[in-house]
């Protein structure tokens, strides 16, 4: 019980620790958004922009995502996963958890003037906001796991950060 009370208080603070979002919009991104993804162990991957920027004196966070065209059956539907788990940071700042909300383009070499899905935080913007660096994170995770032995030809699919790859 001890154990679930920790990991529950834990998440609690995790959670709190991210501005409250008001309902998403879709924003054109500038022409420089940061730019991050990764890779699954399958082959193929995610390639993830985001901006952070000032809307009527609160934070607005956007960004888009790119699926690789070529990648295993066995990643399929996993950027909902792998996109969930992501987060935005500026600074040191977590700014939003969960970035399922960023819209689906085509890959591309580049994602400036995308349209993008937006999330307008609670949190007011300060102008030393516009020198902090934009942060995307994308932890190391197992993306599906068919319960079989990966030595007897059971399947383990992981996503790691590496940089662009869609």
């Amino acid at each position: 019980m001890k154990v679930f009370s920790t990991v529950a208080l834990l998440g609690t603070a995790a959670l709190m620790s991210c501005t409250s979002a008001e309902q998403g919009t879709v924003s054109r991104l500038g022409a420089t958004p940061i730019v991050s993804g990764g890779a699954y162990s399958t082959g193929g991957g995610l390639s993830v922009a985001a901006e952070v920027r000032e809307a009527a004196g609160k934070t607005l966070v956007c960004g888009v995502f790119a699926q690789s065209k070529n990648q295993s059956v066995l990643s399929k539907h996993g950027e909902t996963i792998v996109l969930g788990r992501s987060a935005v940071f500026l600074g040191r700042e977590a700014l939003v958890r969960n970035i399922n909300f960023f819209l689906e383009v085509a890959p591309s070499s580049d994602y400036g003037n995308q349209d993008a899905g937006c999330v307008t935080l609670d949190r007011t913007w300060s102008a030393t906001d516009a020198t902090k660096p934009v942060i995307i994170r994308i932890p190391r995770q197992v993306v599906s796991f068919d319960g079989g032995d990966p030595l007897e030809g059971g399947s383990i699919v992981t996503f790691k950060q590496t940089g662009p790859e869609a």
